[in-house]
């Protein structure tokens, strides 16, 4: 009997105890599971939009291998995709280089110069946005925009400095503002060192000397 006694005991507090809490234990194990289902469910999102962003790069990269005119609607159509649907993908930066030279390679310069526009006023990976200003000034040079060209090379990093430099040197030739380009040139080919591109460089200081 004693035990018995004992027994209802517990029961009574497994129930008491469960009146006052069970509620919120049934809250919080209904919060864990739908963080679990959340957080499953974003990565699940997450992958599916890296893939699907992955896909229209891949049909950029082969667009861009394509000539024609169907390929340029192509690379336009997957390149403005990527930009505005997956700004942040990784894919959307280097997508915007490949189709700009593209673009450019098929005389699309107008085309070739918004892709870079866009890579240039985002600034978030700073290495594709100094590769985009160089690029956007020889498409400016080719559109005959000297004063835009020059001021998208403006304060390069160290490592693109000897690169923007021979960029000036090739507008300011284009001016025919001789002396204005030699200097530039000797710049690029100072901050070039022993790259490989300096030799091009000095191809460019000996073409002058000669006019």
């Amino acid at each position: 009997m004693a035990y018995d006694l004992e027994e209802q005991e517990k029961l009574d507090a497994i129930r008491a105890w469960w009146d006052r809490y069970g509620t919120l234990c049934i809250a919080l194990a209904f919060v864990v599971v739908a963080s679990i289902a959340g957080w499953r469910g974003w990565q699940w999102y997450q992958d599916h939009k890296a893939n699907q962003a992955m896909g229209y790069f891949e049909a950029l990269e082969r667009s861009a291998a394509q000539q024609g005119d169907d390929a340029v609607t192509r690379i336009r159509a997957a390149a403005d995709t990527l930009r505005t649907d997956f700004p942040d993908s990784g894919y959307a930066s280097r997508a915007a280089l490949i189709a700009a030279h593209a673009l450019a390679q098929r005389g699309e310069l107008d085309a070739a110069r918004q892709q870079l526009e866009w890579l240039v006023a985002r600034k978030q990976d700073p290495a594709f946005a100094e590769l985009a200003r160089l690029r956007l000034a020889g498409v400016l040079l080719q559109q005959s925009q000297y004063d835009q060209a020059l001021s998208q090379l403006a304060q390069p990093s160290a490592a693109f400095e000897g690169l923007f430099a021979d960029r000036r040197g090739d507008i300011f030739s284009a001016q025919g503002k001789k002396a204005e380009a030699r200097q530039a040139w000797e710049q690029a080919l100072k901050a070039l060192g022993a790259d490989p591109a300096s030799q091009i460089v000095q191809l460019k200081i000996d073409a002058l000397s000669g006019d």
